[in-house]
């Protein structure tokens, strides 16, 4: 089985990004985001991944089973701007082999 599972993020411009993303470092989807420069240098992620800016908000296009969402990060989606029925922050979803596939779309900057 490999540790690597594949990802459909589209990015703030509205381009698909495919990419693979590893399942053995304990990365969280924000740090894919960065590790792969999906998003503009210092536009998410600020908070270093502690749900405590909402940088990293992103909206779930697929069906995947999710963590549940923590105190901490639905108090941050409350005070977020851009928050759809589907949003979450990308630091709260730890990338396992139960993520593959998953599509998001980056939302907008605030």
């Amino acid at each position: 089985m490999s540790p690597d599972i594949t990802l459909k993020i589209t990015d703030r411009e509205g381009i698909l990004h495919e990419i693979q993303a590893p399942t053995d470092m304990a990365m969280n989807l924000m740090e894919v985001v960065r590790s792969y420069e999906l998003a503009e240098e210092g536009t998410i992620g600020i908070c270093g991944g502690m749900a405590m800016c909402a940088s990293c908000q992103c909206y779930m296009n697929s069906n995947h089973q999710l963590p549940e969402i923590s105190i901490d990060e639905d108090m941050m989606l409350a005070e977020a701007f851009h928050v759809e029925e589907n949003s979450r922050l990308g630091c709260q979803i730890p990338m396992t082999p139960a993520m593959d596939g998953l599509e998001v779309t980056l939302a907008p900057e605030s």
